[in-house]
Parts: structure tokens; C-alpha cells; sequence
């Protein structure tokens, strides 16, 4: 009869293509693996893996036994998981991986509620800006940020974000304010890289109308926290969330640029492996964010959609977002 040990040992060096990291995975001696995977192809009759100079790499037959060993030990853990909380409730380590910026803004605001709700449960952080492969990586929840691809992986949304376009007042003062939508082109913009590692492009509409602004930006960064810091130090124009960007706006500390003009809201999701569904803790985190992810709390509470903008005293806000500063007494506006 095969080890179910030695499965593990074969899915983690399948995965991870080494037998050193597989071992240091797993807290076992590497040759403790090396005679898994032994008694493995013994057992078998067949070769799994192939070393190479480089790494290990699985053959044909090795891959299509990695394949279903991530189901059939994801079958195992979910019932070993399921019958543990039976009594005792949800327990064990639940691995979560979600973008630089998701991590301030919804993990450390949501988990310390989690951890104390659910104090059984161990919780490991993954923090990238690259979309990890939940599967291989062992992951049970991701939460991504932006459209969502095709994928086997089951997707819950938790909300949306609006952002909009702000800068600071002495930007403005010091390179002046766009008038038309267009001029954006001639300022220094505060981006962030799309998937294919190029930057991403600007979409605003306005009744119908539609402009997209493609430009390399003066400054491209993959963390939503740092594009704000950089506005409002100055550096440039950029699309701030607004449960970010709403305070600094109320307060004057920021100034929203065309507001007829706006952007498509940016969808959040939870993601898991299909595989995962029936997880206690993977449940209890699911529903745990569907809980507390709702329309004016947290990183939805987006003051804007509600509020008069105050501006910052000096400075008068005109129709498209010009800007003069002056004496005259400064005037409020609503956004749309």
C-alpha cells in the first residue's frame, strides 16, 4: 500500500522542483524525501521525477500523479479539517495571499476581528505584487484586486472601489491644472504597472464619452498606499481610491480633477481553489470577508460619494478641476 507521507513528500517536490525546498517545506531531512520518493517509484514501477542540473522535473507519469495528488491530499486535509470542527469549530493554518497594497488596507484592518473571533486558527500572510498559482503554491484565499481571468479558481466578490483623480495643491500651484482632460498628457502622471508589466492605461467617461489616456508614467508603482503618499507629497497626478483620497479631499489636503469625468470602480474579489470549497477555516474566512466588506466601512468607506469637498483655503476648485489661488473666498464643490 503507497505511504500517504509519501505523497506529500512527492506533491511538495512536484511543486516546488527541488528536493532541498520540498524538505525544508515539509521540516524533514532531505533524504528523508529522497527515500520517499524511492519507496515511491518502487511502489509504483515507474520513474516520477527526472533531476536535472538546474532542478527536479516530474515525468510524464510523475505529472499526471502530482495532479491528482493535490486533490486527493486536499481531499484528506478538508476531512481531517471538517471532522476536527465538528467540536471544537474551526482550527489549523489558513494561508492568505493578496497584493502590496491589499495588505494596509484590508488584511490589517480585517484579520485582528478574524484572530479573536476565530483564536484556533493560525493565519499566514503572503504579500506579492504577482498573481501567485493558489494550486502550487498551496494557498487557501487569495484576495485580488482588478478584473478577474479566467481561471478554475471560485471567485466571491466582497465590493468595489472608486477612485478618482486627484493632485495636491502645490502640484497645482507649481505646474498648473489641466483644463481639459487631454492635458494630463503634459503633467507628471503617478501610475501602476498592469499584469504585463507595462503601465496601465487610463479610462474615464463622461456621458457616454469615453478617453483613454496611455502614457508612460512620471512615476509607476505597484502599491495603491504609495501612489497616495506621493500625491499628496507633490509628486504628480494619480487615481486614488477614495476611501484613501476621500479624507485628504474633504480636508483640502488634495484637490479632485475633473470630476465629470470617471473611472470604471475596481472589483474585489476572495479567491480559492475549487478544491477548497468545503475547508472550515477556508469557509469561515470566505464568509468572514462577505461580512465585514460592505459598502461604507473600512476600504469601502468612501466619504465623497456623500460629502461637500472643502478646499484647501486659497485655492478655488472650477468646473473641470482648474485652479487659482487668490484672496477670493474659496467655493465648494460636489462631486457627480
Amino acid at each position: 500500500m503507497l505511504d500517504l507521507n509519501d505523497l506529500r513528500v512527492f506533491e511538495r517536490i512536484a511543486a516546488l522542483r527541488s528536493f532541498s525546498a520540498a524538505a525544508r517545506a515539509l521540516g524533514m531531512p532531505k533524504s528523508s524525501a529522497s527515500r520517499s520518493i524511492r519507496r515511491l517509484e518502487s511502489e509504483l514501477g515507474v520513474r516520477l521525477l527526472q533531476r536535472t542540473s538546474r532542478d527536479v522535473v516530474p515525468t510524464e507519469a510523475g505529472t499526471a500523479l502530482y495532479q491528482r495528488c493535490i486533490t486527493i491530499l486536499a481531499g484528506v486535509d478538508d476531512t481531517v479539517d471538517w471532522i476536527s470542527s465538528l467540536g471544537r469549530g474551526p482550527r489549523g493554518m489558513l494561508t492568505v495571499s493578496a497584493g502590496i497594497g491589499a495588505g494596509p488596507n484590508i488584511l490589517a484592518e480585517l484579520l485582528p476581528v478574524f484572530s479573536r473571533q476565530y483564536p484556533d486558527v493560525t493565519i499566514n500572510v503572503d504579500l506579492s505584487s504577482r498573481h501567485e498559482d493558489l494550486v502550487r503554491e498551496g494557498i487557501d484565499v487569495g484576495i485580488r484586486i482588478g478584473p478577474m481571468p479566467d481561471s478554475q479558481l471560485i471567485a466571491t466578490k466582497l465590493g468595489e472601489m472608486q477612485a478618482y483623480l486627484c493632485a495636491s495643491p502645490a502640484y497645482l500651484e507649481r505646474r498648473g491644472t489641466p483644463q481639459m482632460i487631454e492635458d494630463l498628457k503634459m503633467h507628471d502622471l503617478i501610475g501602476m504597472a498592469g499584469n504585463n508589466g507595462r503601465p496601465r492605461a487610463w479610462t474615464f467617461k463622461n456621458s457616454g464619452e469615453t478617453v483613454t489616456i496611455e502614457q508612460q508614467p512620471r512615476i509607476c508603482v505597484n502599491c495603491a498606499v504609495t501612489i497616495h503618499r506621493l500625491v499628496a507629497k507633490g509628486a504628480g497626478i494619480g487615481n486614488v481610491a477614495g476611501y484613501m483620497s476621500g479624507p485628504d479631499l474633504v480636508a483640502g489636503k488634495l484637490v479632485r480633477l475633473f470630476p465629470e469625468w470617471r473611472t470604471p470602480p475596481v472589483e474585489v474579489h476572495a479567491v480559492f481553489p475549487s478544491h477548497r470549497e468545503l475547508s472550515p477555516v477556508v469557509r469561515a474566512f470566505v464568509d468572514f470577508l462577505k461580512d465585514f466588506s460592505r459598502p461604507g466601512s473600512g476600504w469601502q468607506n468612501d466619504p465623497i460619494k456623500d460629502a461637500r469637498l472643502e478646499v484647501t483655503p486659497g485655492l478655488t476648485v472650477h468646473g473641470q478641476g482648474r485652479a487659482s489661488t487668490g484672496r477670493e473666498e474659496p467655493e465648494a464643490h460636489v462631486p457627480r
